[in-house]
């Protein structure tokens, strides 16, 4: 039976869960029309993920290290208990499917069993369709559920059964280190420590001395509730407004979801805060070429977004500013790299810490805006092509607020993820999204 423990970050999200907060990842995926009926579909998707070595592993504890879990393969495996078909009405599919998404979002996945579902969604217009994937966060960062749920597609399952399965042989290599090796494992140990000691300082002073954190807005008990609203924008807007002020695109959507957040304050008759609420923007640590099991790897940046700012150019300049002094430190570093720290963290401290951690967040920021990377290359599912990938991240404890993007096809396609009590308006935070972005293209154009 294959077994592989736990890394330190997936021990972390695994303990962090509760079930006002569950802790998976999620994407919205909507195709074009199918050719085959429902029936077929839920064939073709259900054979594709249970093609994929990943999905068949569930978490078990281990006697060594002690806390510790490996994840293993599942020997009573059923891939029919993880993927489901729903036919929607489809009066409005879009929003239908948004609506479903934000209800299923709310359920914590079986523990005792893979951690993931896919849904089906049929009954659009013309026989489009849509697929709904939860993956939990011990499973997949951004980068790794990518890989993962790749699987599904025609292009990827096609490759992956014409590529020749011949491995190397590697031979057995001892648990314990030769003499040769304790130098090194020393070495490194003693800078891992140097750097968890100077990421926990970092986190200390970044640390808010109010529990409540920033704005009343985006912090809320948890309702145990979600809602989900779905944007596009077309990329070469937001590299028009990129190539007018410089930086990045991802400073550009940095100074959309601010803006966007001020207008959705003004529009609520809220005052502005007193201080600019802070965003955490996941850096992947991942190298590249590395395997997609190879555990979480994240990092990440702190970054104040300035609604507070009323000129928009001042704003994409403030988030250029602060995303420039983030890259200058590196993801190593910093009061955003937390990861980093938890990485260093003995099992034990994740089983026992976390309902502390789990109340930290909101200390550090307010929201999290991630932007998850997709294949270039056109993508289709039983020969429906891709249109839209929309990307959804979990809430951290008190907080109300989860951003996603995602690009693909010319196209940057935003999963916004909210408390359904704390956020009942997120369709309105959603197209302040559109209309800031907007507003900074018309700076860009004069």
């Amino acid at each position: 039976m294959s077994s592989e423990l736990l890394a330190p970050l997936d021990l972390a999200f695994w303990h962090l869960e509760t079930t006002d907060h569950p802790m998976h990842l999620g994407a919205l995926a909507h195709f074009g029309p199918a050719a085959d009926e429902p029936a077929a579909q839920l064939q073709l998707l259900s054979r594709r993920a249970a093609a994929i070595p990943r999905l068949r592993m569930r978490v078990r504890d281990v006697l060594l290290p002690v806390g510790g879990a490996a994840w293993r393969t599942d020997p009573d495996f059923d891939v029919r208990r993880h993927v489901r078909h729903v036919a929607l009405p489809g009066t409005d599919f879009a929003a239908e499917a948004a609506l479903l998404a934000g209800e299923l979002m709310e359920r914590p996945l079986e523990r005792g069993r893979p951690p993931w579902e896919m849904y089906l969604l049929t009954g659009g217009p013309d026989g489009s369709f849509a697929v709904l994937v939860k993956l939990h966060h011990a499973l997949a960062d951004g980068m790794r559920a990518v890989a993962i749920g790749a699987g599904i597609f025609d292009e990827i399952a096609a490759a992956r059964t014409t590529r020749t399965t011949r491995r190397r042989a590697v031979p057995p290599r001892s648990w314990m280190p030769g003499p040769r090796q304790l130098a090194g494992v020393a070495r490194s140990r003693i800078e891992e420590l140097g750097r968890a000691v100077g990421v926990g300082a970092s986190v200390v002073r970044a640390s808010r001395l109010d529990p409540r954190g920033g704005h009343a807005a985006l912090a809320a008990d948890s309702s145990g509730t979600r809602r989900v609203a779905t944007v596009v924008l077309d990329l070469e807007r937001v590299h028009a407004v990129r190539r007018a002020a410089g930086g990045t695109a991802n400073d550009v959507l940095l100074a959309t979801v601010a803006g966007a957040l001020r207008r959705w304050l003004a529009d609520r008759g809220e005052p502005l805060p007193g201080a600019d609420p802070r965003a955490l923007v996941p850096v992947s640590r991942r190298r590249p070429g590395a395997p997609p099991d190879s555990g979480n790897r994240l990092s990440a940046y702190l970054v104040g977004l300035p609604v507070t700012e009323p000129d928009p150019a001042a704003r994409l300049a403030a988030v250029r500013e602060a995303m420039d002094r983030n890259k200058a430190a590196g993801p190593m570093r910093g009061a955003g790299a937390v990861a980093v720290l938890a990485d260093q963290l003995h099992p034990l401290a994740h089983r026992f810490g976390a309902p502390i951690a789990s109340g930290a967040a909101r200390m550090l920021f307010d929201l999290l805006v991630t932007n998850v990377p997709l294949p270039r290359s056109a993508l289709s599912l039983g020969g429906a092509p891709l249109r839209a990938l929309f990307p959804m991240a979990p809430l951290a404890r008190g907080q109300a607020l989860a951003v996603a993007m995602s690009p693909y096809g010319g196209q940057m396609h935003i999963g916004l993820v909210a408390d359904g009590k704390a956020v009942p308006d997120l369709a309105e935070l959603a197209a302040g999204l559109a209309e800031e972005l907007a507003e900074l293209e018309t700076w860009a154009g004069g």
